[in-house]
């Protein structure tokens, strides 16, 4: 199996889109993630270069980690969502990877802010915070230690409700 260290992470191509597909298939058990990174490509919302995937040494496509604009008030922010690895790459730094190149390559690229709704337990160790500690919230009811942020670089984080891409349907 593959360690950590190994993995290979880069920006989605055009060649990668049916192994995305696959990957955010066998991870949830619906095709609403799948649909939805497809839906998130025709949008407004895509950025270039912040569809990560991770790959195995051998080249075999096994994580993906999705950044697309947001906004939390009318302050231009990233929500990270889907994150997928295929189920025998669970659990072996594949997900990881994949987020952290993904955020990398954010802050790079100039963004200051990333939201994500997930578990509470799995996105801290990248930096993610409560988001209701910056007074920041969804139009819906949400557990409150499920809507995280994260500042990239110095700016404060804003305050406000955000406002996701319309294919996530929020």
């Amino acid at each position: 199996m593959t360690t950590p260290n190994d993995w290979i992470t880069r920006a989605e191509t055009d060649a990668d889109v049916a192994a995305i597909r696959e990957i955010n298939n066998a991870a949830f058990d619906t095709t609403e993630e799948a649909d939805l990174v497809d839906a998130l490509r025709a949008d407004p919302a895509w950025i270039d270069g912040l569809s990560v995937v991770s790959e195995t040494p051998d080249g075999k496509l096994v994580g993906h980690a999705l950044l697309t604009r947001c906004h939390v008030d009318d302050t231009p922010a990233l929500a990270l969502a889907p994150c997928a690895v295929l189920p025998e790459y669970q659990k072996t730094g594949a997900g990881s990877a994949a987020i952290s190149a993904a955020l990398r390559d954010a802050e790079e690229a100039g963004e200051h802010f990333v939201i994500v709704l997930g578990h509470p337990t799995y996105y801290p160790r990248f930096g993610f915070t409560r988001a209701s500690e910056y007074d920041i919230r969804l139009s819906i009811d949400v557990p409150d230690e499920a809507l995280m942020a994260l500042r990239l670089g110095s700016e404060p984080l804003p305050l406000g409700t955000v406002r996701y891409a319309a294919p996530f349907g929020i």
